[in-house]
């Protein structure tokens, strides 16, 4: 069950850390041109909180396992990351947008917060 974990955190964690990046440091002018046509419904200061957020919960997927400590930080950076995509899902689906990026991170946080628990639970 950890190798598994380990799995679905290191997918979830290089999808988080390249969106999160992308956000976090690119300028807001620049996403639109690449595409990302939901940042106008969104500040800069936001854009690049969300990017903070995306960072943060990639790190807390990995360093918590690999180090041992407080690893219920985890799940829990895990379950965050799920309530970030839930909030995701619906910008796109009010903008008519395809969502599904975003629901396939959002199984895969789901995913890593129960095999999370059930690791520190076994």
């Amino acid at each position: 069950m950890i190798l598994a974990l380990w799995i679905v955190n290191v997918f979830a964690a290089i999808g988080f850390l390249g969106t999160g990046s992308l956000k976090a440091f690119v300028p807001k002018p620049r996403l639109r041109a690449m595409g990302l046509a939901w940042t106008d419904d969104f500040s800069a200061p936001v854009i690049r909180l969300l990017g903070a957020a995306e960072l943060l919960g990639a790190v807390g997927l990995i360093v918590p396992l690999a180090t041992g400590i407080l690893p219920l930080l985890a799940p829990t950076a895990a379950v965050c990351l799920a309530i970030l995509m839930i909030g995701a899902i619906s910008v796109h689906v009010r903008r008519k947008e395809n969502f599904a990026p975003a629901l396939v991170m959002l199984v895969a946080s789901i995913a890593s917060a129960v095999l999370g628990l059930l690791v520190l639970l076994v």
